[in-house]
């Protein structure tokens, strides 16, 4: 059940790097740093339509942490208040402790004002860089979606935009705390007491070096994480797609073991990465346990030799808790943080892809013939693998061209190229005259009614998809494909007709239905030019009479590029292309190719062959 990819050309080879290979990256420890510089920002860029959250949330941060280090100021001199020597001056305690609480009350206002805009700023981001992302799927060339796991793209777009966002954007604005934290803590201290505060400032920062420490070491297990949770999502889409040939080859258990496979490599890089990274907590809370021990100690003392009083001991035991926390909460950042540099070298290596070449100065094509004129074409997909070489071809307005041969020979690669889905190695095509690499690749296209052996249709009712190249279709016209098409035949029993829903990718229909309204959606648009690649070989022979019949309308006047294995379907087309390894090694009518008694002549027989 496992497969490696998932080419729609079993032939393929791409030669551009691949996730798979690109996820074998090697980090450079002395470049990530500014690697992660690089990263942040740029995620800040996806964010910089959204800045006005992010400036109002630096607002709710310094005016939110000022208020909160002025606090312990006036709970100090409260305490001092209250157990100082002489008479206790009540006006004094209730004055301290109402700026206390005002202050608390301002920078809980504020804190919850940063909190807000954080979170508004990362919606709004992760909606955005989600865009950019199937933005960036429809611009990239195709052989970059065919050469590449479906499951492990979806996951880059969800999972892995949600660590981003998670981690750099909200991670930042928590380092951004921490910074002014610690900085106004510094200022606050070292205006109160200068070897108290150098004590704090000494030893607090050693929790920060055990989290580089921890963080450099758990990079590397982030990255692998980020793959793992790829290729697991690969392996459950590839499964749930194929689960009735699963079945079918009794591969569930086989398919099981794979899954646990996959599944056990992601645990145990998880694990490794997390039991890591869940040492930092710990270990900077150790360390400030003893900060906070050694401030009490040497506070008392100076206390007793009347140096400071109780009230600024309370004051700077606050302060070692305030420095304090950011290098914990940075800690668990710091682990965020490097999943989101690991999940965003994954987003950015699909949204920095180089896009097709662009088409804005090609021309528009009005109208066409169906002249095609195919001089020396070259294509591979792979310099190492030649695939076509030197083909020619020259097809008159309104002909039927049948194309034929073994499997992987390049028929189905040739229509790539008619399409512009694949751009030649070398060689023109031209179209009514002119080169398709002139034109708009839409204008191209739209000229084009394709029929694939993979159907492909979407989550909405039966109408919605045979109308899905011409949306304003009356319901007339609609109703006159699916008489053309067959479809018709099975439409009446469906519970609501052309409103019936279709599920998922036709889940609820059978191959033939779901081709059915493939062949009714070609037929609604009556394109100047058709493409039909194996378009009836899921479909009962007496409907596909029907078809074909239906097919011989549509195709009058129109020229038709038909690639077929059943050879009984192509008697009547006007040339046959046979290919054999990218090439055109005969080409005639069907009698005059099998009077040649050539590969054509062998290949047509072998399919009514009969054993004795």
């Amino acid at each position: 059940m496992r497969k490696k990819n998932t080419n729609t050309n079993p032939t393929q080879i791409s030669d551009n790097p691949t996730l798979t290979e690109f996820d074998k990256f090697k980090l450079n420890k002395k470049s990530s740093f500014k690697n992660s510089l690089k990263i942040t920002k740029k995620v800040l860029g996806y964010g910089k339509p959204f800045r006005i959250y992010l400036i109002l949330a630096l607002i709710g941060i310094f005016v939110g942490t000022f208020f909160e280090l002025s606090a312990p100021i006036y709970s100090g001199k409260a305490i001092k208040n209250i157990i100082g020597a002489g008479n206790v001056n009540f006006n004094l305690i209730t004055e301290n402790l109402f700026i206390f609480a005002l202050c608390l009350s301002i920078n809980a206002l504020f804190t919850w004002l940063a909190n807000w805009a954080t979170n508004l700023y990362c919606y709004k981001a992760n909606k955005r860089i989600r865009e950019m992302f199937f933005k960036k799927l429809n611009s990239v060339p195709l052989k970059f979606i065919d050469s590449n796991s479906h499951g492990d793209l979806l996951s880059r777009m969800i999972n892995d935009v949600e660590l981003l966002t998670d981690g750099i954007l909200e991670g930042m604005s928590s380092v951004t705390n921490g910074i002014v934290t610690i900085i106004g803590t510094l200022i606050f201290m070292f205006s109160l007491n200068v070897p108290l505060a150098i004590i704090i400032t000494l030893i607090t920062p050693i929790s920060l070096v055990i989290s580089l420490i921890i963080a450099k070491k758990s990079y590397k297990l982030f990255a692998k994480q980020a793959k793992g949770a790829g290729e697991l999502n690969g392996y459950l889409e590839e499964y749930i797609s194929g689960i009735n040939l699963v079945k079918a080859f009794n591969h569930e258990e086989d398919s099981k073991n794979e899954f646990e496979k996959i599944n056990n490599e992601f645990y145990i890089v998880s694990e490794k990465s997390e039991f890591l990274s869940n040492l930092a907590n710990p270990l900077t809370r150790l360390v400030n346990a003893l900060v906070y021990i050694i401030v009490g100690l040497v506070g008392a003392l100076e206390a007793l030799s009347g140096k400071i009083d109780i009230g600024l001991i309370s004051t700077f035991l606050s302060y070692a808790n305030s420095f304090g926390k950011p290098f914990n909460e940075l800690s668990s950042e710091l682990t965020e943080l490097q999943t989101a540099f690991a999940s965003a070298e994954r987003i950015f290596y699909v949204l920095d892809y180089k896009d097709e070449p662009t088409d804005k100065n090609n021309s528009v094509l009005a109208s066409v013939d169906g002249w095609i004129n195919v001089n020396n074409l070259s294509f591979s997909y792979s310099p190492k693998q030649k695939l076509i070489e030197n083909f020619n071809l020259e097809v008159s307005p309104g002909s039927t061209v049948a194309i034929v041969g073994p499997t992987g020979c390049g028929k189905t690669t040739f229509i790539n190229l008619l399409m512009r889905f694949y751009d030649a190695v070398s060689g023109e095509i031209l179209l009514d005259g002119n080169n398709i690499y002139t034109l708009k690749r839409n204008s191209l296209r739209e000229k084009y009614g394709m029929v694939l052996q993979e159907s492909w249709l979407f989550n909405g009712t039966i109408k919605d998809n045979i109308a899905y190249g011409k949306p304003n279709a009356t319901n007339e016209e609609i109703l006159t494909a699916c008489e053309l098409s067959g479809v018709s035949d099975f439409l009446e029993k469906m519970p609501n007709g052309l409103n019936t829903l279709v599920n998922e990718d036709g889940g609820n229909l059978s191959q033939g239905q779901k081709q059915l309204i493939c062949i009714a959606r070609v037929m609604l648009l009556k394109p100047p030019m058709l493409i039909l690649d194996e378009a009836t070989s899921n479909i009962d022979t007496r409907t596909e009479l029907k078809i074909q019949k239906a097919f011989s309308t549509l195709m009058q006047g129109r020229t038709t590029f038909i690639v077929a294995h059943r050879l009984s379907t192509i008697k009547n087309a006007n040339i046959i292309l046979v290919m054999n390894k990218g090439n055109i090694i005969e080409q005639g009518t069907h009698e005059e190719l099998i009077n040649k008694h050539g590969f054509y002549y062998h290949l047509y027989n072998s399919q009514f062959a009969v054993d004795k």
